[in-house]
């Protein structure tokens, strides 16, 4: 069995921005390599794992996709040795100032993230988040030695090491979604001792954050029967609607929206009950926002649903999950997998 808080551990300790994901890429094939039996990748990058079903082939499949990839800084400019950045992603700028960096240069250099002081700024910024074209990184080197090092189009990704609380949740940058990647591997974990009649497809999709293009081509390349999207969804905490958040620790969320096709989402639901796996409901009334968005409308369309994981502080180096709700997600992924049989096919009916 999988390690899975160490596993997260080593995921958020490993590079692989939007349209980079080579390294994180490399750590969970390393992981997968035992629980599948089929590896490859993509034209675009993403990992596919095939652990093959028990049916009669032509056997239909299921994807469940879990976009690996995280949001970042690029290098754009190099002013005296100081660092100009530009955004990978949608980063939150009220948490950009002095965080520690890890420049990924001809090395690796560690490095700050800094603004000028506030009286130095323009008047017409001085009040709210600093823009980012004010920010700078500072890697302490020489201009000369930053010539040498940095290059435009360098990446920059957050340094803030992964820890876990007394309240059994893990902290760290890239959780969104690397706990997604986590519950999947939950899920190949509990398949090893569980028969399925369906293939499964492990995804670890690239460039969601910037583009959504793995999931949209994986899927046009596998043509799953079923598509399941692992995303992260908003936790609850002081100062957030609680119509618009979920529970933290109370299990992961179903979704319900017109990216969702009915019988998934009933045949979710039911099994969650059935298998008393907490569970809330979430509402997405356009699109979902995940790689949901884009697989369902592959080719002649896919039947596609989103499992949320709960997380606090989105889009920041301190996100944070509880560990038994990815637990609980690989679980409910597991059970819907191995309860697919030959005819589940006929039930996929949309009824609004």
């Amino acid at each position: 069995m999988t390690d899975i808080p160490a596993f997260l551990k080593r995921m958020l300790s490993a590079p692989g921005l939007s349209g980079h994901e080579a390294p994180i890429r490399a750590l969970i094939e390393e992981t997968w390599q035992p629980l599948v039996h089929e590896l490859n990748v993509s034209r675009m990058g993403s990992l596919h794992g095939l652990r093959c079903g028990s049916g009669p082939t032509p056997r239909p499949s299921i994807l469940v996709a879990a976009h690996m990839d995280a949001i970042g800084l690029m290098v754009n400019g190099n002013m005296d040795g100081f660092l100009r950045v530009t955004s990978i992603g949608g980063l939150d700028p009220r948490v950009l100032p002095h965080q520690p960096v890890t420049v990924h240069g001809r090395r690796d250099l560690p490095g700050v993230l800094v603004s000028p002081p506030e009286r130095l700024l323009p008047a017409n910024v001085t009040e709210g988040a600093v823009p980012i074209e004010y920010l700078l990184v500072d890697t302490g080197l020489t201009p000369e030695e930053v010539r040498r090092l940095v290059r435009v189009g360098d990446l920059v990704s957050y340094a803030q090491p992964p820890f876990e609380t007394a309240g059994d949740t893990l902290v760290g940058h890239s959780l969104d979604n690397r706990a997604s990647v986590a519950a999947l591997t939950v899920c190949l974990d509990e398949l090893q001792k569980r028969p399925h009649t369906w293939d499964l497809w492990a995804v670890a999709s690239t460039q969601e954050e910037v583009s959504l293009g793995g999931s949209t081509t994986s899927a046009f390349s596998l043509r799953p029967s079923l598509a399941v999207a692992v995303d992260v969804t908003f936790a609850s905490s002081p100062g957030c609607p609680s119509h618009k958040t979920f529970p933290l620790g109370k299990g992961p969320t179903i979704t319900w929206g017109p990216n969702i096709h009915p019988a998934l989402f009933d045949a979710f639901r039911d099994l969650a009950e059935r298998h008393e796996i907490p569970f809330n409901v979430e509402v997405t009334p356009r699109h979902s926002g995940t790689d949901a968005y884009a697989m369902q409308v592959v080719a002649e369309g896919i039947p596609c649903i989103v499992i949320g994981i709960p997380l606090r502080y989105m889009h920041t180096p301190v996100e944070m999950v509880a560990l038994k709700d990815i637990t609980r997600a690989g679980r409910l992924l597991a059970e819907f997998i191995a309860a697919l049989d030959e005819k589940f096919m006929d039930t996929m009916v949309w009824k609004d």
